[in-house]
């Protein structure tokens, strides 16, 4: 039996703890901040055991996960450093790595180790209220190691992910950023863009909106305050995405120069390259 504690019960957090309870062989006890978060985990069964106490849902974990923004876990995790025994391993959930990995490694230098994660897993929902079991089924989870893992560290976060149903894959921490910025963080800001184009045109136009701009700009309703410390934090690899798009935007305007059918064949060779390549990913809702 693996005691698991999970260090915030937003949509991740309470998932997680559905997720393990759903994989067997953990006993899950959930820290929240607030007493009414407690009261409603304790409401809907979800883990074996939740407190506002620090002490008494971590001291007996064997493996603790942070579930809290990224600005909160440095304070969190020095709580945690001086709390849990000697062998424990932490990691977290957050979606910038770089620095989430360097301020955590230099806390946990002692018997208690960590090992960053970051599943794929999210939504623009927030919040318990959307947890479910399945969330992390066929989703990926990045395990992003440095130099300093320990190779049996890095084995059990990554068994602990595939008990939840991630296919694990590994990164750097840096090279985890460039990426996730292209992947997730840029489209967030060019969702919202997007958005914020179309009403400083034209707010009636979103009375005619149909699904392709409602899928195109869903991400845009997550919620700000997490997004901005995202955006703030991987500011750099977000830029180079940014000024990516930007240059490939003007490729495509030289087509849309052109009086049609003029640049047809262009466009149609870069639509369907893009439709060939989006058309090779597997996505389960």
């Amino acid at each position: 039996m693996t005691n698991l504690a999970v260090i915030g019960p937003g949509l991740l957090g309470a998932s997680i703890a559905m997720a393990a309870k759903r994989a067997g062989n953990f006993r899950v006890s959930i820290w929240a901040r607030r007493e009414t978060a407690v009261s409603e985990l304790q409401t809907r069964g979800i883990g074996d055991f939740a407190s506002t106490d620090l002490r008494k849902t971590s001291e007996n974990a064997d493996l603790a996960i942070l579930c809290v923004p990224i600005g909160a876990m440095p304070s969190l995790g020095r709580q945690l450093a001086a709390i849990l025994h000697p062998g424990a391993l932490v990691t977290d959930v957050g979606s910038v790595k770089g620095s989430v990995v360097a301020e955590l490694n230099a806390i946990f230098t002692g018997g208690v180790r960590f090992v960053g994660s970051h599943p794929m897993a999210g939504s623009e929902q927030t919040g318990m209220g959307f947890a479910r079991a399945d969330l992390f089924d066929e989703q990926v989870c990045i395990v992003t190691p440095d130099p300093t893992s320990q190779a049996q560290d890095i084995e059990r976060v990554s068994s602990f992910w595939k008990n939840l149903g991630c296919r694990v894959r590994q990164l750097g921490p840096d090279e985890h950023d460039e990426i996730v910025a292209m992947i997730s963080h840029f489209p967030h800001l060019l969702a919202a863009a997007l958005v914020d184009s179309v009403c400083a045109r034209s707010p009636a136009a979103l009375d005619f909106a149909g699904p392709g701009f409602r899928d195109t700009t869903r991400v845009a309703s997550g919620p700000p305050e997490m997004w901005s410390e995202i955006l703030g934090v991987n500011r750099l690899a977000v830029k180079k995405s940014a000024e990516a798009m930007i240059e490939k935007l003007q490729e495509i305007m030289t087509l849309l120069d052109r009086p049609y059918p003029g640049g047809a064949d262009s466009m149609n060779q870069f639509l369907t390259s893009a439709k060939t390549q989006r058309d090779r990913l597997q996505f389960r809702a």
